[in-house]
């Protein structure tokens, strides 16, 4: 097998994990707050994350060299973890991956700003139609908007936000501070609006908790490993792979069909992203922001997974 099929192979494997991990939210959901699935999650990720952080070998303190940008990280992981939680409680599954996956369209645009990279006009293009895909999916005027696709769009503009970023300040700040903060957090801004929404939870209930925490991780390994072994170009569009999980498991388990419309605006948001990788693959210049984001929307609750491999480094 070449490195690049290992590495599709591998990144299939962390995407289907990643969307069981969703589904077990989803299950979750229907009786409990996103911010109580939220705390508890971060909090049974706490044993996972000390030992994954215990490879961080570079010297330093825990007080971030740029405490702007990392309060903006932080704030951003937060809304993003707690609008996803929620997008995947109360929508479809195909629906909120399919709004989601706008999140690379975002990061090309906020690159701009941030990062101060140039993106022309075949790029502008692609941002253009994957963001009409977007309406597609939502068809605002045609089907009735709630708090969930608010909520899914956050998540996607959240992620993209916490992203870039991370490309501004992760070659200078630990690896250590740039995953701490945003589940410290979590667990205390979750942990001051538990008491408001709390339900007692049975041990069965908590286990489910547990597969969230434990699932986030394992599938982080596995796409670390995808990344580390085949090119990004090879490796990324995997993560689309979730609209077919999203697909099979919304109608095992909650009778979910995706519509026409879902259906179309995610093959438009998809066609997008993809060219957009593609764009950047081929590109002679630094401005590579999503291959070099490499992961899902941040949820301050698994790993960031750009922070543990090498930056993508365009062709000469």
């Amino acid at each position: 097998m070449t490195p690049n099929a290992k590495g599709a192979l591998l990144a299939l494997v962390a995407f289907g994990i990643f969307a069981t991990h969703d589904i077990v939210i989803k299950v979750l959901g229907g009786t409990y707050s996103p911010i109580q699935i939220v705390f508890f999650s971060v909090v049974l990720s706490f044993p996972l994350a000390t030992l994954w952080l215990l490879r961080d070998q570079t010297s330093g303190t825990l007080i971030p060299r740029h405490p702007y940008w990392m309060v903006a990280r932080t704030v951003a992981a937060v809304i993003t973890g707690f609008s996803a939680f929620y997008a995947f409680s109360v929508l479809p599954l195909a629906q909120v991956y399919a709004i989601i996956f706008a999140s690379p369209l975002l990061i090309t645009v906020l690159a701009i700003p941030i990062l101060g990279e140039e993106v022309r006009l075949r790029r502008w293009l692609a941002v253009l139609v994957g963001l009409c895909g977007v309406l597609v999916v939502l068809r605002p005027g045609q089907t009735e908007l709630g708090l969930g696709h608010l909520a899914a769009l956050a998540c996607a503009v959240g992620g993209a936000f916490a992203s870039v970023i991370v490309r501004k300040i992760g070659r200078e700040e630990r690896t250590v501070v740039i995953m701490l903060y945003p589940m410290m957090a979590n667990f205390l801004v979750m942990g001051a609006l538990l008491p408001t929404v709390y339900v007692p939870m049975p041990i069965e209930d908590l286990g489910l908790i547990a597969i969230v925490a434990v699932f986030a991780w394992i599938a982080g390994r596995f796409l670390i490993g995808a990344y580390n072994t085949g090119e990004a170009v090879i490796v990324a569009p995997m993560q689309y792979s979730q609209i077919l999980w999203a697909t099979v498991y919304g109608a095992l388990f909650f009778d979910e069909w995706p519509d026409f419309g879902t259906l179309v605006g995610s093959a438009i948001i998809i066609a997008s992203g993809m060219y957009i990788v593609l764009r950047e693959s081929r590109s002679t210049t630094s401005g590579t922001p999503v291959l070099n984001t490499r992961s899902r929307p941040e949820t301050g609750t698994s790993p960031r997974i750009g922070s543990f491999m090498k930056p993508f480094q365009p062709k000469k």
